[in-house]
Formats: structure tokens, sequence, C-alpha cells
């Protein structure tokens, strides 16, 4: 049966202390999938993130963002005190709580701080005295550290030793600390770790919560029948503790330095090309592993989600390889990639081969590629927003999709919105669209609506709306500006946004074309979960599972 489904970033759900998160809005968002008869949500990478803040640079691919553990969940539990975290000379989340509330008390001042943007400068400093706070009182309280690193797998715990120590080197990048850590030494790592143990210790803490907080949300979106897809970036971040703990499989030299990075070669739309910086892969050692740590990740992924976007999917038949050092892109080379050797390992891992996983087969797509994609047969990816600069031959215009095997786009996050995109196109393209779509100029406001009702009248199995294109939304909507820095991966949805309006346009456009699917209804029960949560819950011994305290419905 044909599918919809909403693309929304954690960190783009509303509510208190500045970011998205996975409380109430989380829940309330998948009951607006389950009211509208969508039946997924898409999300970005969920993993911890560093200087630029960007999802597809994340610290760890084998642990959760700090920043979406739940604050109001740690209260009703007492880790945390509610009035602690308004108290605007200890805590700013760089939402404006902390302007309000100063003008509650007589004091004046100004901001420009808006709910509606994460302030990631102000986020860092107060979500991480509030977790900080949390472990505190959780000590305290009597909390099992032991039982903290019972549900983290062995690289997450790297993770945390990894960031202990960067806190301890305020911050440093890997490749400049001591040569002792910076090589990973074993005995070097394990002094540091007794020494410092209750810093990693915080951080098993953090990472405690946020498994458990998210298994319950996952756990909720099975219940009513959504599906969750997840997003996996093909590259490690250079500072990042898969590289630190695992050099090896990495190309890089004996004294720390990377060989060669990741990128792609110039094209019309970059006459130097993208210089992303990711440490490349050493394939042939994978290969001689078969291919160990992907399964690894592939493992934890799939405890995570339902389904796996592989992020920049043509890099496993060649990747684009960069000098490092380089300033551009213009001297790279393609070098051939895993092929099928990976795929069959996850085949005989798995023991089948219709494993969940969205190929990202944009950009430059040669034979090769389409070889690879036609062995692994997962659906790729379509664009609505591509589809209109090269005339009737456009592969990702509506009457060019043959193969329902597909999930259509009408943006990406690296797309502007519908309606700030539709209303910046060149005056040919516009005119093109009308005549397609058979409209006129007169209609350019509904333009954006007629647009997701195109996207939901292909073949194709799946369509993904991005939640800012539901809410017709303009440019502050825009979720990334790609190779540019400063203003991404900030935008916020309002409280309410999703009004009882355009739940019901919703609803209306995924079922006039056959793509509505009713949901299960909510739990009458708690929802439980497997993941202990200590003080915070009751043994129920006739089911042998623990459940949550507090109510999901």
């Amino acid at each position: 049966m044909k599918k919809a489904g909403v693309l929304m970033p954690v960190f783009s759900l509303p509510g208190r202390y500045g970011i998205g998160s996975l409380g109430k809005a989380a829940y309330d968002f998948i009951d607006v999938l389950c009211d509208t008869g969508n039946k997924i949500w898409q999300v970005l990478p969920m993993g911890p993130t560093g200087f630029g803040d960007s999802p597809y640079q994340s610290f760890s691919a084998f642990a959760g963002n700090p920043y979406f553990v739940d604050l109001d969940t740690l209260i009703e539990e007492g880790l945390l005190d509610e009035k602690e975290l308004d108290d605007p000379e200890e805590f700013d989340f760089g939402d404006g709580r902390a302007l309000k509330r100063n003008v509650n008390a007589g004091s004046v001042q100004s901001s420009v701080e808006s709910p509606e943007r994460v302030n990631y400068g102000k986020l860092y400093v107060s979500k991480n005295k509030a977790l900080k706070l949390a472990y505190k009182n959780y000590k305290k309280q009597g909390g099992d550290i032991d039982l903290l690193y019972k549900e983290l797998r062995s690289e997450t715990v790297e993770y945390c030793v990894f960031m202990a120590i960067k806190d301890s080197l305020n911050g440093a990048s890997w490749d400049v600390w001591p040569k002792e850590l910076r090589d990973n030494d074993p005995l070097a790592v394990a002094e540091f770790s007794k020494e410092h143990k209750d810093e990693v210790d915080f951080f098993a803490f953090v990472q405690y919560q946020f498994i458990r907080q998210w298994r319950s949300v996952h756990k909720y979106a099975s219940i009513r029948g959504i599906e969750i897809i997840g997003d996996i970036p093909i590259y490690c971040a250079a500072d990042s503790s898969d590289v630190w703990a695992h050099r090896e499989l990495f190309q890089y030299t004996r004294e720390g330095e990377p060989k060669k990075v990741a990128g792609v070669p110039p094209d019309l739309f970059s006459v130097t090309g993208q210089l992303w910086g990711n440490p490349l892969y050493d394939w042939k050692l994978h290969e001689k592993t078969g291919y160990k740590w992907w399964l690894d990740r592939m493992d934890y992924c799939l405890e995570m989600y339902d389904t796996l976007r592989v992020d920049h999917f043509r890099g496993f038949e060649a990747y684009y390889a960069i000098p490092y050092g380089d300033e551009t892109a213009e001297n790279g080379e393609w070098i051939e990639g895993p092929g099928m050797g990976l795929f069959d390992a996850m085949y005989k891992h798995y023991g089948k081969k219709d494993l969940p996983i969205i190929a990202e087969d944009l950009g430059i797509i040669t034979d090769g590629v389409r070889e690879l994609m036609a062995k692994v047969g997962f659906p790729g990816m379509k664009v609505l927003q591509f589809a209109w600069d090269s005339g009737a031959d456009n592969a990702f215009l509506p009457h060019s999709l043959v193969s329902p095997n597909c999930i259509y786009y009408t943006g990406t996050h690296d797309n502007d919105t519908l309606r700030h995109w539709f209303e910046t196109l060149p005056d040919w393209q516009r005119d093109y669209m009308y005549k397609y779509m058979s409209r006129s100029s007169n209609d350019w406001k509904v333009m954006p609506e007629l647009l997701i009702k195109l996207s939901m009248g292909t073949v194709a199995d799946t369509v993904v709306v991005p939640a800012a294109d539901y809410l017709g939304l303009g440019g502050q909507g825009r979720i990334n500006y790609p190779g540019t820095s400063g203003d991404n991966w900030q935008w916020r949805m309002k409280e309410g946004a999703f009004s009882d309006v355009i739940k019901s346009r919703m609803s209306e456009i995924v079922g006039v074309y056959g793509r509505y699917q009713k949901a299960e209804p909510k739990p009458v029960k708690k929802v439980e979960t497997e993941v202990e949560v200590g003080a915070s819950c009751e043994k129920d011994d006739s089911k042998e599972v623990l459940i949550l305290k507090e109510t999901l419905i």
C-alpha cells in the first residue's frame, strides 16, 4: 500500500528549554501523523553534534544527542527541580524564556532571541549544566552507576571516554591531545578513565537517559503504527570517537594525519567542488574484518529506527578522494569503493536481502552506481524541486517516474521550503510549472499545496513532505543551506502549529491519493519498555518488564 510521511528533525519540535526533545512534543507529533493518515516520521541523524551543529558531523556514530534528552521528563522523575531551571541567573537556554522572566521581574532587557530558532551557544552552557545537575541528583538519590553501562554498547562507552578527555582539554580535537591519549594507548586511556571516572560516568548517564527516552518514543510510535526513518551519514566526523578509537579503519598516516579526505568534484553549482573534510575508510581493511564495524553500526541503527536512509550512497560504488591539506576539491580523484562486498556481508549477517534501507542516490550518478542500485534493490530518492530546470526529459518530473520503488520528496533538509523556493524561481521555470500543471500565474499562492498534491499523485511507493511545507512557511523554515555555516539546523516549529485546519488539509491530501493509513489507537495502558529506569519505574512481575510511570496518553 502506498504511504506518506513527514520529515521533522527532533531539534525542530516545539517545547521548552531551547530545542526539541524526546518529551511530550515527540509524542504529540506522532499523534499528528496518526490523525492525518501519515505512516512515516523521518528524522535527521541524532548523534551528538559539535562545531557547526551539523547532525552530519557527529562526535559518534554510536551515541545520541544530549540536547535531545527531555528535561521535563527528568523533572517528573525527581532528578531536576523546575524552579531551579526557571532561575534566569543560572539558566538561559537561548529561547527567550530568560528575557521573559527578567521582564516579569521588573528588569529591562532587550533581545532578538526567538523560541523558533535554536541558540546553540546558550543551549550548550545551560543544557550541560542542567544535565550535570540531574546526574548529581541521581547519585544523591543512590542511583546505580553500574546500571548506566548495562544499556550502552562498547562503542558508546568509547564515546563517553572520548568526551571526558575532550572536556578535560577544553574541547580540543583529539589530534592535538597528548600523544598517549591521542593514539588511544590502552594504559593511558585506562589511567585517565580511572582518574576521571565521575566525568566518564556523567556522559554514560546522559546516554542512558537518551536511550531510554528514545526507546519509549519509538515504542509509542510502533504501537500507533508509525514507522521511523533514520538517517546515516556515510562518513564519520574527523573529530569523533569512531576515528579516535579505530583509526586503523580510516586512511590515516602513522603520525595521525588523514591521507585524503572526502568531498565531491566541481560541477555546475560549484566551480571548486565541495570539500567535506571527512576521513575516508580503509575499505581493504574493512573487507579483511568482514566489515564488522559497519555491521555493528547497522545493528545500532536498526535498534534505533525502522528504516535507514543511507546518505551519499554512491560513495559505496566509488568515492571522491581529495589530498589532505588542499583548500578546494579540484584535485581529487574517484577511487573504487566496497561495492557489493559490503552488502553481501550485510545479507549474510541478517540472513536476508530485503534490508530496510533507502539509498540517497542524488548527485553524480554513473552507470556503475546504477548497476549497484539495481543489484541491491534499495529504493532511491526523487526530489520534486529538482524537476523543473531541464524540460520534459527531467528524471524527477512526475511523468518520468516509472518504478514505484522510490521515495519522492517535495524537498529534503538541504532544500528551501516549497513556498520560498517557488517564490524565488526564475520566471521561465514558474511558467513551465504552470503549463505542466494546467495552471496560471493567478494560482501562485496555492502552488505549494498543489505541488504537494502533485507529489502524492506519483507512482512512488512513499512520499515524504518536510513539516515546513505543510505549514506553508517561507525561508524561515529552511533547515540547511549546504556549503554554509552560521544559520543552519536552527528552525523550530511553533507550539500548536499543526492546527485543526492544517491537519484536515493534510488528511485530505493524503487520502485523495490513496495514501491514507488508519492509525492504531492510543494505548489504554502505559507504554512498556525493556529499558530499566531505576528509581523512576515500577516492576510488573507478571510481565517481567519495567513500566514508565509517566502516562503517554
